[in-house]
């Protein structure tokens, strides 16, 4: 059997996405993606069938985060970017997915064979 497809989500990103006052506390921010991630991890996300392996790359202020069940939360030790683009690149022929709207991180995950998708895909 194949490996379930990786998702892997940049949390700086996609927090940001939503000026909900997330600057006050990126922890808790980090850790409310997180929890609206869960969810996909067995049923999917749009034009990408479950179960699904999702992975959100946190940095900064939101270390400390920690994973759940369905959510694997990688803390980078620099650039939340950096890490996103290893992961993608130590997983080649596998489906790879990366939710950000940047996009200098879009350009270098795409050269490695990664789809990518914005924040929306995973926060409406």
């Amino acid at each position: 059997m194949d490996a379930a497809p990786l998702v892997i989500v940049d949390a700086a990103n996609v927090v940001g996405s939503v000026p909900d006052g997330w600057w006050r506390d990126r922890r808790g921010a980090a850790e409310r993606v997180r929890d609206l991630l869960v969810p996909y991890a067995d049923d999917g996300l749009p034009g990408l069938a479950g179960p699904l392996e999702l992975v959100l790359v946190v940095e900064g202020g939101a270390r400390g985060v920690t994973s759940v069940p369905g959510v694997r939360v990688e803390a980078a030790p620099g650039s939340g970017d950096d890490r996103i683009v290893e992961l993608v690149a130590e997983h080649p022929g596998r489906a790879r997915l990366v939710v950000t709207a940047d996009r200098e991180l879009r350009r270098r995950v795409t050269e490695l064979g990664a789809e990518v998708t914005g924040p929306r895909t995973v926060r409406p």
